[in-house]
């Protein structure tokens, strides 16, 4: 069983000629709605590469929730530990200008709500995989590692967005996934020794015993498992739209360890995953099925 403990979104996605400036309308060209949050992201992920998924969140009471989790009710996610509250769902506001640049205003709204209580719900069990992110409260995620090791469960932190306050738990985790900028922004805060990242990861993992995991975009991704390096190629691809490609990986990444696969073979499957994620718009639609992860891999 893998279970996310994270954030549930609805994304309103406005596209406009340009971006405005302060104070400034523009017409718009195109609008949609797309389920989104990295946690929901993460779980659908996990659930399309196979495996058993339960959701912990929270929704609000109003018109967006039903859309916002919808994927994740087809994808068969267990929705139990989901709450309704008296609040607005998680909105991201995204304006898209003709040359690609966007801005983003996020309102967390119920997000903000999944306090340590929640993790009742959890049900964390030996063997599970508990999988985290930094878009609800900091202490709730805190808490969700220090309960799932408790219960033997393997924990894995994505820490994004990158958040200075979770500097002092980041290490906990067992395994942690990381971009290039978020890694050597956390490696600046834990005052590592200045070096090249394969050293500092090295030395991010022999410090804290953790996995640490980078991800490199089209260069694929570089793990660190105490004083082994594991590097892993990214397929060959033209993207489309990167969006959601990160969570892709991370779902996937869970799925694979769940399953008992050595780590680079659950790299290997992650990494395939996140850039099949950027041959179609979106984050959630564009994650891929097991199938056609096998078949890319198969070449």
């Amino acid at each position: 069983m893998i279970t996310v403990v994270g954030s549930i979104n609805l994304d309103l996605i406005a596209t406009v000629s340009r971006l405005p400036g302060p104070g400034e309308t523009v017409p718009g060209a195109d609008f949609k709605s797309a389920p989104g949050g990295k946690g929901a992201n993460q779980a659908l992920a996990a659930a399309r590469a196979g495996a058993q998924v339960r959701m912990v969140g929270a929704v609000g009471k109003d018109a967006f929730a039903g859309e916002a989790t919808a994927y994740l009710k087809a994808g068969g996610v267990d929705l139990g530990g989901v709450a309704e509250i008296q609040a607005a769902t998680g909105i991201a506001l995204i304006l898209v200008g003709g040359d690609g640049e966007n801005m983003i205003a996020v309102v967390p709204g119920a997000n903000g709500s999944v306090v340590q209580g929640d993790l009742n719900k959890a049900q964390f069990k030996k063997g599970d995989v508990v999988l985290l992110q930094h878009e609800i409260p900091l202490p709730t995620v805190d808490a969700a590692i220090d309960a799932a090791r408790k219960a033997g469960a393997i924990t894995m932190l994505n820490t994004a967005p990158f958040r200075a306050e979770a500097t002092s738990f980041v290490g906990k985790a067992d395994y942690v996934v990381a971009n290039e900028t978020e890694f050597d922004l956390y490696a600046e805060a834990l005052t590592l020794p200045a070096g090249e990242r394969p050293q500092r990861m090295g030395e991010f993992a022999r410090r804290t015993g953790a996995t640490v995991i980078v991800t490199l975009g089209g260069d694929g991704v570089l793990a660190a498992k105490g004083d082994e390096l594991v590097q892993v190629d990214a397929l060959k691809i033209t993207p489309v739209d990167t969006v959601g490609a990160g969570d892709t990986f991370c779902g996937y990444l869970a799925a694979g360890l769940s399953a008992g696969l050595e780590l680079e073979e659950a790299l290997r499957r992650a990494a395939a995953a996140g850039s099949l994620a950027c041959l179609k718009p979106g984050a959630q639609p564009a994650i891929p099925l097991a199938a056609e992860v096998d078949a890319a891999l198969k070449g």
